[in-house]
């Protein structure tokens, strides 16, 4: 039986990652740092490995034996303390690419699109694989930082230190989601959502399991080595319908006036700039980023990823939407509606 090792599967895609694998029959190890807080992976069919990717020794430990490596673990999140990302996302990739290194196992890096600015979004679209990333502001420490760490896992694959392939996500939302859903659904619950221009362009989102459909799809496909893939267009959702059917999950309809986007970039225009005021230009850097999710479309294609991986997503937003959604609001939401 093949063995793969899952770094940051206590998060959401890395449980994707792990249920994905036991799926196909692998034998799948977890590396988490907290024994007990993981215990919840084991119905998934996970052992479990303590350990951090700060701490090379320990991962490599729990990658001997193994055939694969999925590392899914990163810090995300607004900031400007590059450091403080580099020490996770940076160095602990580079004890990754060590570990299967040493065990001689394929690994599959999780990266972001996030690597690119929207200027390069705009000017490029559709943005495929070839595009190069973008020069991003010091405000952007998480981009960086994937920059970062990705450029080590494919330099690491091109002086044939370690057979790597990378996979490149946007915002993603499934059950067990502890960031995009956990952050709109308390925004939804009051039943208010307007859309710039009645909401009619797609949505920059994607489903968990079709990323990590995206990423074993990597790792058990020889002509991904050295490959780059952007796992952005699973199926199309305008950001009405993302609308609607968030409010099927969390049981309420939502009311979604249409608004002129000449007031959208106003508004966002003056929340940036109050952020600013208010000392987080690491949130201000993002608001043109929102205001392009909420009314640009998409700006990314897939083409490759289905072409060399038969990539062929299976959860339509019509039914993952809903699901994560109620996943969200059976656990979290009566405690945030007295919030």
């Amino acid at each position: 039986m093949k063995r793969a090792l899952v770094t940051g599967a206590t998060g959401m895609l890395g449980s994707y990652i792990v249920e994905r694998l036991v799926a196909d029959g692998w034998d799948v190890r977890a590396l988490v740092r907290d024994i007990a807080a993981a215990r919840w992976l084991e119905p998934l069919g996970a052992s479990l490995a303590r350990g951090d990717v700060t701490d090379e020794p320990s991962v490599c430990e729990a990658a001997a034996g193994c055939q694969a490596v999925f590392h899914a673990a990163a810090a995300i999140g607004a900031g400007r303390d590059l450091d403080a990302f580099r020490a996770l996302n940076v160095a602990g990739t580079e004890h990754v690419i060590r570990a299967a290194a040493l065990a001689g196992a394929r690994l599959v890096h999780i990266s972001s699109t996030a690597v690119f600015d929207d200027a390069t979004r705009v000017r490029f679209a559709p943005v495929d694989e070839d595009v190069p990333v973008s020069s991003l502001s010091e405000g952007d420490a998480y981009g960086r930082s994937k920059q970062e760490a990705e450029a080590a896992v494919l330099r690491a694959h091109a002086d044939d230190v370690v057979w790597a392939s990378v996979v490149r996500p946007p915002v993603m939302y499934g059950r067990r989601d502890r960031q995009f859903v956990p952050r709109i659904a308390p925004v939804l619950r009051r039943g208010l959502f307007p859309l710039i221009d009645g909401g009619r362009s797609s949505f920059l989102i994607v489903h968990a399991g079709s990323v990590a459909d995206g990423a074993v799809r990597a790792a058990s496909t020889d002509a991904a080595a050295g490959r780059v893939y952007h796992l952005t267009n699973d199926f199309d959702v305008t950001v009405a319908e993302f609308a609607r059917f968030a409010g099927e999950g969390l049981g309420r309809r939502i009311y979604t006036p249409s608004v002129p986007l000449v007031v959208a970039r106003a508004f966002f225009g003056a929340l940036g700039f109050a952020l600013t005021l208010a000392g987080r230009s690491d949130l201000a850097v993002h608001a043109p980023g929102s205001l392009a999710l909420l009314s640009r479309g998409n700006p990314f294609t897939s083409a490759r990823a289905r072409r060399e991986l038969g990539w062929a997503p299976a959860v339509p937003p019509s039914v993952g939407l809903p699901e994560a959604f109620r996943w969200w609001n059976e656990r979290y939401g009566s405690v945030k509606a007295t919030m």
